[in-house]
């Protein structure tokens, strides 16, 4: 492929923002020592009523390694992560990187299956997970290379009176009263943290090369793959996200941190983000719409990194102008195509600016941003960021495709992988040259505003017609009555596939399929039209809100099996 790649994007940046930075050749875990130097008694972080500071968080982070490190934790090991937004999984993740660690993120709402695959394939020495999931960890420990498990509980890191009656709330909400046996191998994560001393460790980490995270792919494509991810390649992400919200109080902010912290755009966005520039980090457990509403009522958050569903879970609210969300000046969408009338609608309640972005768990996450303070295509996922290149590959030349022609995307940049963890065959096959290519088609425009049309597995092929999933959702979002929309390609014995969609409706809304394909005509081609409506009172979802579309996908295999 061609090296020389046309950049029409660097003249639409502002001029706050270069078109190369500089990026710290240091650890990760150096900003939060730098933090807790410099301003000790700063507040990094707000729990349910509880804050701790740079220095507090630090010193409990440095007393975690040094327990990990007792144990037998050394340079390189792999430490499971298994935890909601807690104050624990901020210290957790700091800890281990900083007794040299490579960080596993895992979701806490993994089935054993799920977790047993990560942790034997991560080949994890240690987990540090809540009590409420300590019995699935203990189910498949025999099958991994695990050494101990830390437990600790919500309750822990929890303002009085609160963290007297959580145990209360905890049974009545989930029926579940875990005991846990403390032993060689079990151990409370308090106590490490109050016995052992807050003493720096002596690892040496090499940026460049040392991994700070391997960060599992989704596995909505697929059986989830471990991304490497260096030192470097999380600084200089997360430099870039600062110097790209340039008009942003640096060291003052408040961010609302919703997405949880084992995904890598809340754990970037949200969670080093708040660290690096120095800012208070709002935490939330879990996104519940009516909790979201009363935390930024009262806590005054002025960042909000989300996804498309979280925005969506508030404005549709119907208590949503009992509360002031006016503290919001910038929201920072991702993990999902972000629809124009949801960001309509979010700004006109708050004030702020709702952009959206792109990226991937390969690039650590972010390449792509809108202008925050500037134009704003419809429909866009922005410019690339500083120092990324971007090319779109032409499906029939195999090269750089032309403004406005639709292509993979593929990035190469300082946030992007160093491959998949154990997977060679996998990573080659990823790569062209130097380029990551991210499955995502895509085309540029004539002034470098760049726009997914979809996901190249997710593109419906009805009657050698190419549809992109994504263009019917925008058009179905349009609709008053819809809340939500996606839609799948099935099985067509005229057409190769069609088009069927699934919606949640509005509440107190009614609207039919004959209601949704008139609105369909009016803006599609009448290949696209979809064929098939079904309603549903939500859809299967990640932690972070992405659809499942291969969930429904697999639906609508079993039910063809049914029938033939």
């Amino acid at each position: 492929m061609k090296t020389e790649i046309i950049r029409p994007w660097l003249e639409q940046y502002p001029e706050e923002v270069p078109a190369s930075l500089h990026y710290e050749h240091r650890p990760l875990q150096d900003y939060l020592r730098e933090g807790a130097i410099e301003e000790p008694d700063k507040v990094l972080l707000h729990f349910m009523g509880k804050e701790m500071t740079f220095k507090e968080v630090y010193e409990q982070a440095l007393s975690f390694a040094n327990a990990l490190i007792e144990k037998g934790i050394k340079r390189g090991d792999r430490v499971a992560v298994m935890l909601a937004n807690t104050p624990q999984s901020v210290i957790s993740y700091y800890g281990a990187l900083f007794a040299g660690a490579v960080v596993v993120q895992t979701n806490p709402l993994y089935v054993e299956r799920e977790l047993e695959h990560q942790l034997i394939d991560s080949g994890a020495k240690a987990i540090i997970c809540l009590d409420l999931v300590y019995p699935r960890v203990m189910n498949v420990y025999n099958q991994t290379e695990l050494d101990f498990v830390i437990v600790t509980t919500i309750k822990e890191y929890l303002p009085f009176p609160k963290n007297v009656v959580y145990p209360f709330i905890q049974k009545k909400n989930t029926g579940l009263t875990v005991e846990v046996s403390y032993n060689d191998w079990t151990h409370r994560f308090s106590d490490l943290v109050n016995n052992y001393p807050a003493k720096e460790t002596a690892v040496h980490i090499d940026p460049a090369e040392d991994l700070a995270l391997l960060q599992y792919t989704g596995g909505t494509t697929g059986v989830a793959k471990g991304v490497k991810l260096t030192h470097r390649n999380l600084v200089a992400n997360t430099t870039q996200c600062i110097r790209w919200m340039y008009k942003i109080d640096h060291g003052n902010e408040v961010l609302l941190c919703a997405l949880p912290f084992f995904h890598v755009y809340g754990m970037t966005v949200g969670m080093n983000f708040s660290v690096m520039d120095r800012n208070k980090m709002v935490i939330l457990p879990k996104f519940d719409p009516k909790q979201a509403l009363k935390t930024i009522h009262k806590q005054k958050p002025t960042i909000f990194p989300g996804a498309p569903t979280m925005y969506i879970g508030l404005i549709n609210d119907s208590q949503i102008d009992k509360y002031d969300l006016s503290s919001i000046d910038v929201s920072i969408s991702g993990s999902a195509p972000l629809p124009l009338e949801v960001q309509k609608t979010f700004e006109e309640k708050t004030g702020g600016k709702l952009s959206e972005g792109f990226g991937l768990t390969e690039s650590s996450p972010v390449t792509h941003f809108n202008l925050m303070w500037g134009k704003r295509p419809d429909g866009s996922i922005g410019l690339p960021w500083p120092d990324t290149d971007v090319a779109i590959l032409s499906a029939e030349t195999g090269e750089p495709a032309d403004p406005g022609e639709v292509g993979e995307l593929m990035i190469r940049g300082p946030q992007v992988m160093r491959g998949y963890w154990n997977r060679p065959e996998e990573t080659e096959a990823t790569f062209n040259n130097e380029w990551l290519l991210t499955g995502d088609m895509g085309y540029m425009d004539q002034e470098g505003f760049f726009y997914i049309v979809d996901r190249k597995k997710d593109m419906i092929i009805a009657g050698g017609f190419n549809i992109y999933p994504r263009e019917i959702e925008e058009v179905l979002f349009e609709h008053e009555a819809v809340q939500e929309a996606v839609a799948i390609g099935i099985p067509d014995p005229y057409r190769g596939e069609t088009v069927k969609v699934f919606v949640v409706k509005k509440e107190g809304v009614d609207v039919t399929g004959e209601d949704l394909d008139k609105h369909c005509r009016k803006y599609l081609s009448a290949y696209k039209v979809p064929r098939y409506y079904e309603f549903r009172e939500e859809l299967p979802k990640t932690m972070v809100g992405k659809v499942l579309r291969r969930a429904l996908l697999d639906e609508e295999k079993e039910k063809q099996k049914q029938l033939s």
